[in-house]
Formats: structure tokens, sequence, C-alpha cells
């Protein structure tokens, strides 16, 4: 049997523990936590049998990784990053890749120094559906795409009860709907179809109670000549969503809450669907921790690399920007704060 990959877990609240969780599934990797909160760290490594669970990262530090995934809150990644960087430890960094771009250039310079693996954990990725529709992209049978929108809503409270004391509240922390969850929608479809140029985006706070960050965002983009448009909400009470990209010569469509992608290729054709089994929401991290482990093994590349990831920051900051001031941004390192 092949030697367990030594992963640290840094930050085990609600994300931590399911890459805890889900990277043990994998029968891949010998796990250690990082963890502050002392009931916390202690009721992760008595709940997983983690027996190497330590109160702070120079402590953990004193110990050897293969790799590291950092899932403390979104401000605090990059620093943490940086730390285990020029200890030699390859980085899973958690969405988003950060709140600023400050010190990113840095890490940069140490991950291609010391030839490390950096990648950032957007899961949609890993998700069956999207991955059979980038495919369908890729293949060329529905030509360009030339307008996409993407359609999400769920009832946040429902599956984040806690959302009220964790970073969610604070944007300093990453919080609100833009860096919690329209993040994710922005860099699926930029996997599909490439980084974002512009854009203009609105955004409030309709109904969650207890916070005061956005719940509500609509968002329209320019991806070079292809137009976007985003629309999503943390407080609807179903939980569903579509991503629909109309193309030269069809359309392709992603129904989350179906399970299932469909396309039409004849003018008012009739839908061709592909179904998939539904799953449970560990298997699209369980594939996510198994495809880091592919990286680490030089098996594969990693399926969000940290460039990917700064781009999505970068819109997500220009995301902000325009909420502020009501106007289009334009996507770039000068103008991404």
């Amino acid at each position: 049997m092949p030697d367990l990959h030594r992963v640290l877990v840094v930050g085990v609240g609600s994300i931590g523990e399911r890459h805890t969780r889900c990277f043990l599934t994998t029968n891949r990797a010998e796990i250690s936590i990082c963890e502050i909160s002392d009931t916390l760290r202690h009721d992760i490594a008595n709940r997983y049998q983690v027996t190497a669970a330590y109160p702070d990262l120079d402590a953990a530090l004193t110990k050897t990784y293969d790799a590291v995934v950092i899932a403390s809150p979104a401000h605090t990644h990059i620093p943490i990053a940086i730390q285990c960087a020029r200890h030699n430890i390859h980085l899973l960094i958690e969405k988003p890749l950060s709140t600023s771009l400050q010190d990113i250039g840095e890490l940069k310079e140490i991950v291609s120094q010391q030839k490390l693996i950096a990648a950032v954990a957007y899961s949609l990725r890993s998700l069956r559906e999207i991955q059979a529709l980038k495919e369908l992209l890729v293949s060329g049978r529905f030509g360009k795409p030339l307008n996409v929108y993407f359609v999400s809503g769920q009832p946040f409270p429902h599956f984040r009860p806690a959302y009220r004391d964790v970073y969610y509240a604070d944007r300093k922390t990453g919080g609100g709907a833009i860096q919690d969850a329209l993040t994710h929608m922005i860099n699926s479809v930029e996997w599909l179809i490439g980084p974002t140029d512009r854009l203009v985006a609105d955004a409030e706070h309709l109904k969650l109670e207890g916070v005061t960050v956005e719940d509500t965002v609509n968002l329209i983009a320019r991806h070079g000549l292809v137009m976007v448009s985003y629309s999503l909400n943390q407080h609807q009470a179903p939980n569903d969503g579509s991503l629909t990209m109309v193309c030269e010569s069809g359309t392709i469509r992603f129904e989350a809450h179906r399970s299932r992608i469909g396309w039409v290729t004849e003018p008012a054709g009739p839908w061709e669907f592909q179904q998939f089994e539904p799953e449970e929401r560990d298997a699209i991290y369980i594939r996510q921790a198994n495809r880091f482990l592919d990286t680490l093994e030089g098996n594969s590349e990693p399926i969000c690399s940290l460039e990917e990831g700064e781009q999505t920051l970068r819109v997500n900051l220009a995301a902000l920007r325009s909420v502020e001031n009501g106007s289009w941004q334009t996507v770039n390192e000068s103008g991404a704060g």
C-alpha cells in the first residue's frame, strides 16, 4: 500500500471539517489539524480520531507535512499560505483566495522558487455536471459561446445555521453573498469561457436576519465578446440553480437541482438530456481531494490554479467596488484594490 500523504488542515470550522472528513475518506491521507478554538479542536479530533491536533500554526509546523489545506477565514489565507510555503509545503487554499491582493505576489514568488503545487478549492469544478458541460464545449459541437446566464438560490440559513457567528457576517473576513457564493459561480464560468474583463453589479441585504452583508446579487459581465449575467440570492425556499450557455450552434444547460445537463441544436427543437444520479454533497469534495492528491503525485494538474484563483479574486473585488460606486469596473491589477 502506498505511503499516506501527510496533510495538515488549518481551521476546522464547517468547511475545514468537511475537508478533514473527505481527505480521510480517500484513504490516501494522514490528517493533522490546527484550530485555535479549544472546543472545536477537541471535538473534531475526537470525531475523526485525529491524534495530531495543534492550537496554532507555529506548533503545527514543528512537524513535517506534504500538503496543507487552508480553511481559515479568507483574510488569513495568504499569511498562512506564505508561512507554510516557506516550510516547503504544497497548498490547497479555500475560496476565495483572499479578501485583497495584498502579499499574493510574494506567495506566488515563493511557490515558484520552491516549485510547490498551489491550488484553490473552487469545488464546483469537481461537479460531474459542470465537467460534462465543459467537455461539450471543448468538443466544438456547439461552436463558440455567445451569451451565458447563471441563476442560483438557496435557503442559506438551512444549510449554515451559524452564519451570523462566522466569517459570513463581515465582508472583511470573506462574508456576504459575493465572496461566499457568487464567487463559485464566477469561477465556474471563467473555467468554461475564460476570464472576466469588466462588470457591473448590484447587491443588497434583503432578508437574512442578524447580518447586514448582501444576501442578493445581480451582476452582468463581459468575457471578451461573450455577454454573461448572474443572479443569486441566499434566502429563497428551494435550493436550485441553472447555468445556460447560448452558443453559435446550439444551447447547453446545467440544472443543478435536477442533476442533469441538456442541449438543443435545432431551432425550436427538443431538449436532449444527460441525467446524473444525485450524490451526497461530500462527493465533490472527495473528488477534489483525490484530484489534489493526484497532483501531488504528478498525475494531474491543479483543478484550479493559484493564478486562476487570483483572477476570480480580482472579479470579487471589482464586484464589491461596483456595488459601492454603482458603475462598470474593469477587472485588472491596477483597479482591483
